[in-house]
């Protein structure tokens, strides 16, 4: 572990100047993900910056989320429960429609997903308006959980996106404005 602590997260968090569209500085996890010393940190730290919480459940929104929700799972133990697009998941489903900046977007979990009471970290890659990270809140609400927190690697502070689950734990491990 010690070579892992001098590791530093953000030189694996490549930037992308004017993508998907001019003016937008996207920070791409494709780095990080690449480097198993890099991911396993991450998968850690956020382990580490949740301890304090009972977690029964993480839920991810697809598909980023994922990735840095599944081992996180195994980490703490956890059952995963994945968040999808409509029309992805085979079985009964709860949705949950939300408004984007230009229309809207429905996500769905499975009905027996969460059990009614279930302590829940919602997971993602990173924060930015928080329009998602809100839908997953309140869809895992819907379905009986109790969010005790949302987790993310990234946190695009600027775009205040945790103001928009005000009320929520917000664990970032990393920070840009």
């Amino acid at each position: 572990m010690s070579q892992l602590a001098e590791l530093d997260l953000t030189d694996y968090i490549r930037e992308v100047p004017d993508f998907p569209k001019p003016g937008i500085l996207f920070r791409d996890i494709t780095p990080l993900l690449a480097c198993p010393d890099a991911f396993r940190l991450a998968v850690r730290k956020m382990a580490e910056s949740v301890g304090d919480l009972k977690i029964d459940v993480i839920a991810a929104a697809e598909a980023r989320g994922f990735l840095f929700a599944s081992p996180l799972a195994i980490e703490l133990g956890a059952a995963l429960v994945p968040i999808r697009k409509a029309g992805k998941l085979p079985y009964q489903t709860i949705s949950h429609t939300y408004d984007l900046e230009y229309g809207s977007d429905t996500l769905q979990i499975h009905a027996d997903a969460i059990p009614a009471g279930a302590t829940v970290l919602v997971v993602d890659d990173l924060l930015a308006t928080g329009g998602t990270v809100d839908a997953c809140c309140q869809l895992v609400e819907k379905a009986g959980g109790v969010v005790v927190g949302c987790a993310f690697l990234i946190e695009l502070s600027g775009l205040a996106g945790a103001k928009r689950i005000d009320g929520q734990k917000v664990i970032s491990l990393i920070r840009y404005e």
